[in-house]
């Protein structure tokens, strides 16, 4: 920091540019307006000609004045303009790019008044951008913010702290494509206009400890000269490990950071506990098919698509006499409802494949015009568009993450429930998300010994040949053969008999004190002299030797008449 910079006894930092005194939490925002020449007319009053578009620094800094001063020129405002001569770029703008620059600033000024909330998109500029739509139109307020009211809705807790600019540390949690980034780049967007915060975002599968640390150092050094917080912004935080996730620990209790956290994993496995009792954990849902819609609504608006009911039209190709220059994009209500239904509350899957459907009608009819003719061409997409982008709904599941657990469970329960339908349900979810086929055969297995037992000893025989012919044949055939075996367990009667009663005798055995009972003498085997001798196996009736039940003891003497049937432990 510049001498001039330095704060004084007083606590106030001089500015360098206008050598006016302010607060260092004010000076940030004053240096930006002075540089720009909001805060000093001298700098704004060097030149009036509209912004040129070739450099950044010199569309805010007047250009540099010339060594000899011009007769009745301001020498204080001419020795000002050339104090900043090292950040221009001298360059001269011919009355032809002036006209062009006023020309585009009113077209834009135009289009940001028509609406403000949408981003002024065209077709042409979505066929020929190398971003995915859902990145160009990823929202910057909370009022575009879709599908999350439960969170964000009105009058709810954490949206007015973040409409207050008092941020706490979170860590956001759920599936791919429901708002967890973009909730992440609102709130950046609010700080930097606010200037309330610096916003750092970095991702933990390209991002190393030291880059981490280094943010960190900045943010320490952010908030002791100008008073002013850092939001660190952590995508995927489960890909750092638990050392790693250490290294934020000490400064997000003393404030030094703001921590943000993207996962897709449950935190309670794969977020470090003592981290998460930092942070607030924030649960966001799959978007819902109502909130897709209006997502899409807001992305055929901003791209200057129009909505039409279901028509039949062929090819769904016309040409028009409008401006050849910018095809014109109809789209069927029908054609987003069934991207609405499709993306699986995806809404970076719904908008890419909004965006593909497009650009596929759009180079399929010009790939079939001979030559242009002179009139924009009208394309139209229908539901069928639509779904040859999106072929089949990407189904939710990981097969090791909390989705695999929650979709077993929700089987097995059915099964318990005799309910087939919800079971077969269950298993087409698990074997069209990618499961292991192997894997459900097994648990199968178990719940035929488990929630059946006894009662139906066929069930257990069932559930091991659906193992078997599963293992022999393999995906897609076997669908049916487990399929037959979820039906059949479902419908066959329940006994938790011998699954309790092991339960007990395990109880049993962990809450025991002092040393396990040994094996009663006549149970025990004989098979040497010295063995017989001490006693071994003396007593011992041989039950087929005898017509009739023999009365026989088979526990310890401890455990005598214990029936671990209806034996309820005590203390588990």
């Amino acid at each position: 920091m510049a001498d001039s910079e330095v704060p004084d006894s007083f606590g106030t930092v001089q500015c360098p540019v206008c050598s006016d005194k302010f607060q260092p939490a004010t000076i940030n925002a004053h240096l930006d307006n002075c540089l720009s020449g909001k805060d000093n007319p001298k700098l704004s009053s060097t030149d009036n000609e509209p912004p040129s578009k070739k450099s950044r620094i010199s569309n805010e800094y007047p250009p540099c004045t010339s060594a000899v001063t011009p007769a009745g020129t301001d020498t204080k405002s001419s020795s000002t303009s050339s104090m900043f001569s090292m950040f221009q770029h001298k360059q001269k703008v011919s009355a032809k790019e002036r006209d062009e620059n006023t020309s585009n600033t009113q077209i834009n000024d135009a289009s940001t008044s028509t609406d403000k909330k949408c981003v002024s998109l065209s077709v042409r500029a979505l066929l020929n951008t190398d971003k995915p739509l859902a990145e160009k139109l990823r929202p910057n307020t909370l009022e575009e913010y879709f599908g999350q009211n439960k969170v964000l809705g009105e009058h709810t807790l954490l949206r007015s702290l973040l409409q207050s600019q008092e941020v706490p540390s979170l860590i956001l949690w759920g599936p791919p494509g429901c708002g967890k980034t973009t909730l992440a780049h609102i709130i950046a967007s609010s700080s930097k206009k606010n200037g309330t915060a610096r916003f750092v975002a970095l991702s933990a599968t390209s991002s190393s400890t030291n880059e981490v640390r280094e943010v960190i150092k900045q943010a320490q050094n952010e908030l002791r000269l100008f008073k002013r917080k850092t939001i660190l912004f952590i995508d995927e935080i489960h890909r750092f490990n638990k050392s790693q996730q250490d290294t934020f620990l000490p400064h997000v209790e003393c404030g030094t950071v703001t921590l943000i956290g993207a996962t897709t994993e449950n935190p309670s496995f794969q977020v470090n506990s003592a981290l998460l009792s930092r942070c607030r954990v924030i649960v966001l849902e799959r978007l819902s098919v109502e909130a897709m819609g209006s997502i899409l609504k807001r992305a055929v608006d901003a791209l200057g698509i129009q909505l039409v009911p279901v028509v039949d039209s062929g090819d769904g190709c016309s040409a028009s006499a409008a401006l050849p220059s910018e095809p014109e994009v109809y789209i069927e209500q029908k054609a987003l409802d069934t991207i609405a239904h499709l993306c699986d509350g995806d809404a970076r899957a719904g908008l890419n494949g909004l965006q593909l459907a497009v650009q596929a009608r759009v180079a399929s009819h010009r790939a079939g015009m001979s030559e242009p003719s002179g009139v924009a061409m009208r394309v139209l997409i229908q539901e069928e568009h639509v779904k040859e982008g999106l072929q089949r709904s990407h189904i939710l599941y990981d097969k090791a993450g909390e989705e695999h657990y929650n979709a077993i469970s929700a089987l097995h329960k059915s099964m318990r429930g005799s309910h087939e339908n919800a079971a077969l349900y269950w298993l087409g979810r698990m074997l069209e998300g990618g499961e292991d086929p192997l894997y459900v055969a097994r648990r199968l297995v178990r719940f035929a010994s488990e929630d059946v037992g006894l009662v139906d000893p066929a069930a257990l025989p069932q559930a091991v040949a659906a193992f078997q012919a599963a293992h022999f044949i393999g995906m897609p055939e076997c669908e049916v053969i487990l399929a037959q075996c979820v039906v059949y367990l479902a419908r066959a009667p329940k006994s938790v008999e011998v699954y309790k009663a092991y339960s007990n005798v395990k109880a049993c055995l962990r809450n025991h004190r002092g040393p396990l009972p040994p094996v009663p003498l006549h149970l025990r085997n004989a098979p040497t002299r010295l063995m017989k001798n001490l006693g071994y196996a003396k007593g011992y009736k041989y039950n087929p030797a005898f017509s009739s039940p023999v009365d026989q003891d088979y526990l310890p003497e401890e455990l005598r008449g214990l029936d671990f049937f209806t034996w309820t432990p005590t203390d588990q």
